[in-house]
């Protein structure tokens, strides 16, 4: 069975085709950094616009690798939420059409759901259940996943999301966009523990975050005198410490607490090379392994999107063409997913 993934809820376009017998066959991915860039952060209305170009091209050029043609397609699985509700609209309103004039299933996929499957993508997937960490600039979450379709939420973040802190602060120390791996590369060069932010929720007994404390802290650590580069990068190296541990001590408590050893991490924030680290080296102490999907799937993809959905037809969810009524859900909680 061939699906067609596609993905459009933020600022990233993702196209792909995945065989259940034979793998990925081909996948692309357009984004649209250079356009948002400008602004400082994205644009919801030029977001939507820029899937509407993107598309089809997309569309045609992983039906070329793939040496496939429209016919070949079985199923289209597309992301219904959550995320920008014009955004979404787009990839859904595309992949209702396409499905129709095929006369095959469309069925809507939940975007958190494709990050966390991702890693079943690789050459050695992680077996069920597992815990696994959500790192992304809209969501922190930690599930216990039993199954396709069994998530149960263990903890989250109560105000902003990691990859959301990261933004903010590199915005805070004058980087541009996107902030994430602008503030992770300005690290690099600078020495941890040189300025002291607090590791927030560390200790708290639970398994819940929270990072706009932390962003505070950069922002009066930033203020008490003028930053030079090398102050810039030594608070830069600082916060991605206090990130990365909390990040790692939680993760490692959720799979002590249910005695599972493994551990499945996903989002674009699981690119960041120091958290990976920090979770190998935390995870072989108590004898465990991180799973990791390619550093090309870690950011929003079509191909996430296409194998989660074939595994939704694989365990009998029907998909049926929605002929002209359908819906995206910007708000979409994972552990309301069936």
């Amino acid at each position: 069975m061939k699906v067609l993934g596609i993905e459009s809820s933020c600022d990233e376009t993702g196209v792909a085709l995945y065989d259940t017998e034979r793998g990925l066959l081909g996948h692309a991915v357009h984004t649209q950094v250079a356009m948002h860039e400008a602004y400082g952060g994205v644009v919801p209305e030029l977001a939507s616009r820029d899937h509407v170009r993107r598309l089809i091209p997309l569309l045609e050029r992983v039906l070329a690798d793939a040496k496939c043609t429209r016919r070949d397609i079985d199923a289209v699985a597309y992301t219904a939420g959550p995320g920008l509700a014009g955004a979404l609209l787009v990839g859904a309103s595309f992949a209702e059409a396409l499905a129709l004039a095929l006369d095959i299933p469309a069925l809507p996929v939940h975007h958190l759901e494709g990050h966390l499957l991702s890693p079943l993508l690789g050459a050695e997937p992680p077996a069920f259940p597992f815990i696994a960490l959500l790192v992304s600039g809209g969501h922190t979450q930690l599930m216990r996943v039993t199954r396709v379709g069994a998530y149960q939420l263990l903890g989250e973040s109560l105000d902003d999301a990691a990859g959301e802190a990261f933004d903010k602060t590199a915005k805070l120390l004058g980087l541009g966009y996107p902030g994430g791996p602008a503030l992770a590369k300005l690290a690099e060069s600078g020495k941890p523990g040189r300025y002291k932010l607090p590791r927030p929720m560390l200790n708290s007994g639970d398994l819940s975050f929270s990072f706009s404390g932390l962003k505070t802290a950069v922002l009066t650590a930033a203020r008490a005198h003028e930053l030079t580069e090398a102050d810039r990068a030594d608070l830069a190296a600082e916060f991605q410490e206090a990130v990365t541990e909390v990040l790692a001590a939680k993760a490692v408590a959720a799979c002590r607490q249910h005695r599972l050893s493994s551990l499945v991490v996903a989002g674009g924030v699981g690119a960041n090379r120091r958290l990976r680290q920090r979770l190998d080296e935390a995870m072989a102490k108590i004898g465990g392994r991180v799973f990791y999907p390619e550093l090309e799937l870690c950011t929003d993809n079509g191909a996430m999107i296409a194998f989660a959905g074939s595994q939704r037809l694989l365990q009998g969810e029907v998909a049926e063409s929605a002929r002209g009524a359908f819906a995206v859900r910007p708000r979409w909680p994972l552990d309301q997913l069936s």
